[in-house]
């Protein structure tokens, strides 16, 4: 439908053509016309002059209506013609590209500086630059003297110098084989142990003991030691003992990432006592050994806190830990055990109940079938004699001397 926009000289008229328009009909041919005839309405009209903005807003209607233009554009379009006092397409002009800061000879000048130094880091790479100019004034060195970290980088990804050193790799994590990157699965049955290591401080560049705890995903029972050095000399005796003092078949231990646990000693260990998974967590993933790391500050840390132990004292804690705190947590302290609930949509949410408040060895016989998980020489008479031989009060009681007696006797001997 063509019309003479011309003929609109008034806002009535303005008005009237809308009325009788059809909202989707655009008379404008082109793009260029559509600019035209803009620019031409709103110098007709002096659409700066317009004081009310119900005219504003018929001569915006009016625009889109005869050029098919959005309201956005239109607006963009006036802005642009009071700021300028003209319109053009822009989408006409060719695109200007950057001008080029460093040049193919600044790319071959940096490939010939790697080469020579064997691709040092951006940082001193970038003082070798600044000192061929600076220091000892080379000219062809101006623009590199100046350059910034990120464009350092962005010259060696570049197609010249790639062409003269090739691809510039980071550097790679080094992957060992050892166990199997994933949390531990036990499906409800005991004998997947969790560790991990707790350091007591330092103390004028003197290493504190260290305390090795491991922890059943399932029933939570729990062993402690303590060794002087976090080397396999000293791990090692200790670690097999913790994984023998669990009375039931232990199928599965996972650590944390650290050198002291991921090595072939340790691994080496696990197969001569036939651990059948060996896992370890996973970056990112900070509850694959949360309930290991929990233990650590409500058990490790509330019964010998912060403060420097020498490594000396390291068989006394053990053998505390052993005789005295080991019984006591297995026995007599309550844990709380989650109850998995799923919701209508299927998220899964962890509940705890009073009545799911047990010790360690009462949840190992609430096992259905309990007694098949035992070692063939443990028994639960046995384990229920242990359990019974006093009271919570009386093996709390029991500790907190114990303790009180150790410490003083490190007291003793600083």
């Amino acid at each position: 439908m063509q019309i003479d926009l011309a003929t609109h000289r008034t806002l009535a008229e303005v008005r009237q053509f809308l009325e009788a328009t059809p909202p989707e009909a655009a008379v404008a041919p082109s793009r260029t016309e559509a600019y035209a005839h803009v620019g031409r309405t709103l110098r007709r009209f002096s659409y700066w002059k317009l004081n009310k903005r119900a005219e504003r807003g018929l001569l915006r209607t009016y625009l889109q209506r005869t050029t098919g233009l959005s309201r956005a554009q239109v607006a963009r379009l006036i802005k642009a013609y009071i700021a300028q006092g003209e319109l053009a397409d822009g989408r006409k002009r060719a695109a200007r590209p950057f001008r080029r800061r460093y040049t193919q000879e600044d790319i071959l000048l940096l490939a010939e500086t790697d080469a020579l130094h064997g691709t040092l880091s951006g940082p001193a790479t970038m003082a070798l630059l600044r000192r061929a100019f600076e220091v000892f004034g080379d000219e062809r060195y101006a623009r590199l003297a100046g350059i910034s970290h990120g464009h350092l980088y962005n010259l060696r990804h570049s197609a010249a110098y790639v062409r003269v050193l090739g691809n510039l790799d980071g550097t790679r994590p080094a992957a060992t084989p050892i166990g199997e990157r994933r949390k531990p699965r036990p499906e409800g049955r005991p004998g997947w142990v969790r560790v991990d290591s707790v350091h007591q401080g330092d103390l004028d560049k003197v290493k504190g003991v260290y305390h090795i705890n491991a922890v059943d995903t399932v029933t939570q029972y729990q062993f402690t030691g303590c060794v002087e050095r976090i080397s396999e000399r000293y791990l090692l005796p200790v670690l097999e003992r913790l994984l023998a003092s669990f009375p039931f078949v232990v199928h599965g231990f996972h650590s944390d990432n650290g050198s002291e646990y991921i090595n072939y000693q340790v691994a080496g260990l696990l197969e001569k006592l036939r651990v059948e998974e060996f896992t370890k967590s996973r970056p990112r993933r900070s509850n694959d050994n949360a309930l290991a790391e929990s233990k650590n500050g409500s058990v490790i840390r509330k019964q010998f806190g912060y403060g420097h132990i020498p490594g000396r004292h390291a068989e006394r804690l053990d053998r505390f830990h052993r005789e005295v705190l080991d019984p006591y947590l297995n026995y007599h302290r309550p844990c709380l055990f989650p109850r998995v609930e799923t919701d209508a949509k299927g998220k899964q949410r962890k509940a705890y109940r009073q009545a799911d408040i047990r010790t360690p060895y009462e949840r190992l016989k609430a096992l259905p079938e309990a007694e098949r998980y035992l070692r063939p020489e443990v028994s639960f008479a046995e384990l229920d004699r242990e359990a019974h031989a006093q009271t919570d009060h009386a093996a709390a009681r029991a500790l907190q001397e114990a303790r009180e007696a150790l410490f003083a006797e490190l007291r003793e001997a600083a």
